[in-house]
């Protein structure tokens, strides 16, 4: 099925807002409200996504149950560690899964990014890779910066510092995606050969 693709900005919002949102909460009020704030959030940014788009990507369903997850158990035991260590599990998850696909040589990166380009094999599972051991760095920066510092400085670090560093080293893949990167033209042709070879 084909995907509307959304406008920039609107990508932008529904990333973002959810994660401005718990920010500011957090600032007026406290961590609590701030986790019930992104939880609703959360929600508002994937029924948005799916009016708009009829598609909410894998990565954003994911996160999404596992916010709610952690959130509630955050705001029914009353008990800030669950929010804090939800990143930690998160990008855990996201790390296990790629890296666990590389070893029976499967690259989800694709499934995970929507296709967003088409790459030859070798260059989906360096990419893939780069990617796990991204996200298995991030969740140990998580657990170093909850466990060592206080609360509003590891708000400020989720928004402020996790999303910039996750761009920084999207931009820096760039280049990996442009030296592998599969015209469409030469895809269409190399899957014809391919079934041309398999009929023969």
């Amino acid at each position: 099925m084909d995907k509307t693709q959304p406008h920039p900005l609107f990508k932008l919002a529904t990333e973002l807002g959810p994660l401005l949102i718990f920010f500011f909460v957090n600032a007026k009020f406290n961590l609590f409200a701030a986790t019930g704030a992104f939880m609703v959030a959360i929600v508002i940014a994937m029924i948005a996504s799916y009016v708009v788009t009829r598609h909410v990507p894998i990565m954003a369903i994911v996160t999404g149950v596992i916010v709610l997850v952690f959130g509630t158990l955050t705001l029914v035991l009353h008990d800030e560690t669950f929010i804090k260590v939800k990143p930690t599990i998160i990008y855990g998850l996201f790390a296990a899964i790629l890296g666990g696909g590389l070893l029976f040589g499967r690259s989800f990166i694709a499934v995970m990014f929507d296709q967003m380009f088409n790459l030859t094999p070798q260059g989906w599972r360096i990419l893939t890779l780069r990617w796990a051991l991204f996200f298995f760095g991030m969740a140990i920066l998580n657990e170093i910066v909850w466990r060592t510092q206080s609360t509003d400085f590891w708000v400020n670090f989720k928004v402020f510092g996790v999303t910039p560093l996750t761009m920084v080293f999207a931009i820096a893949q760039m280049p990996l995606t442009k030296r592998y990167h599969i015209e469409p033209a030469s895809l269409e042709a190399s899957e014809a050969e391919a079934g041309d070879v398999r009929k023969g």
